[in-house]
């Protein structure tokens, strides 16, 4: 079968558009036409990051479709069947048996490595493999292979341009409040970045009834969209040296319950611990910062939590439904927030999120 699809040559590089051969689905697979795929910083992050032999790639991993067709072997997904994709897990090891499928002992192969467990490809260029199988998808193309674990059966009434960051960015800020934090509405949350991971934290927040929601961002347009969500904007930029920690403890009395960095820039990082109240808990979210200097006697006499986050700690297959279910219901109303382009339009998507002039750019089909 000929699939279109955005391939990256290598980092650095813009996407280009070329025509590739997709393999038939196999006996556990799904082939998903996709209508609409969000474009997340990871997909620009791990294409500047991977080494130049592992290209060609195709990206993508908010992919939103019609399933086309399914493998026999494959029980609750029909052909016709709307879907949301999302990350892979195993759900055979003991995390994945726990619950906690986000930490899945085979994550980097199934989602990262460009390739089925067996190391064949699902892409290909005149007889030549093209790296796939990114988060299990590969849905910066027409046409993308999924298996049951990453592919969620969805009301036919959503629209697919709005559920496709589901699949990720929405269900990795939303996830990170509900799942990881759990406040109570007396807790105080800070919410480090107004990008599309950091404003789904805020609106989750709302939803849970936190009566104190701080966002912090460098971008007033960023913070305009956090304050219609439920929060207290800070840009640290309108402070003077220092006073950013003082500024949310003034907000949160005396330091915030929680915090959530979608950064990953290590001096925000230590800013945020410091601003936390005693006990409290920051959930790190950014991929980036390799290394983060923390003050060791804050951190022990405080009795503060510092922990990563895999996609909000959230199973996709139940999560992105009870997502969708608060969307509809007009409690995460992350719709405002996307920007929609024509598929062929992808390095324009990416300009303008990188120079911050939309938050979460969707690319429809």
């Amino acid at each position: 079968m000929k699939t279109r699809a955005a391939v990256a040559q290598g980092p650095g590089q813009p996407f280009q558009l070329v025509e590739l051969d997709i393999d038939e689905p196999r006996s556990d697979e799904i082939l998903v036409r996709i209508k609409a795929v969000g474009l997340c910083h990871t997909d620009l992050t791990v294409k500047e990051m991977l080494p130049a032999e592992m290209f060609p790639r195709v990206f993508g991993h908010e992919g939103a479709g019609v399933v086309e067709a399914v493998g026999p072997d494959v029980e609750g997904v029909a052909v016709g069947d709307h879907v949301v994709m999302s990350f892979r897990s195993c759900r055979e090891c003991a995390r994945c048996q726990a619950g906690e499928v986000g930490y899945c002992d085979q994550t980097l192969m199934l989602n990262y490595m460009g390739c089925r467990m067996d190391g064949s490809t699902t892409l290909h260029h005149d007889g030549s493999d093209v790296a796939g199988s990114f988060f299990g998808q590969s849905s910066f193309s027409e046409l993308a292979l999924g298996t049951r674990d990453n592919v969620v059966v969805i009301d036919p009434a959503v629209d697919l341009a709005i559920a496709a960051p589901f699949g990720c960015g929405f269900q990795t800020g939303a996830g990170a409040v509900l799942n990881t934090i759990d406040p109570d509405p007396v807790s105080s949350i800070v919410i480090y970045g107004a990008g599309t991971v950091g404003l789904a934290a805020v609106a989750a927040a709302k939803a849970r009834g936190v009566q104190t929601i701080v966002a912090v961002d460098t971008q007033d347009s960023r913070l305009e969209h956090a304050t219609r969500l439920g929060a207290v904007g800070v840009n640290p930029g309108e402070l003077g040296d220092g006073a950013l920690v003082e500024r949310l403890k003034e907000l949160t009395a005396g330091g915030a319950t929680a915090g959530v960095d979608t950064t990953a820039v290590a001096q925000v990082i230590k800013q945020a611990v410091r601003a936390l109240a005693p006990r409290g808990t920051l959930v790190v979210l950014g991929l980036g910062a390799p290394e983060i200097e923390l003050d060791a006697v804050d951190l022990m006499q405080n009795g503060k939590i510092v922990r990563g986050c895999i996609e909000g700690d959230s199973d996709p297959l139940t999560m992105i439904p009870q997502l969708l279910e608060m969307l509809g219901a007009g409690t995460l109303p992350l719709g405002s927030l996307i920007t929609t382009y024509p598929f062929d339009q992808i390095n324009k998507a990416v300009e303008d999120v990188n120079a911050g002039a939309v938050v979460k750019p969707v690319l429809v089909f």
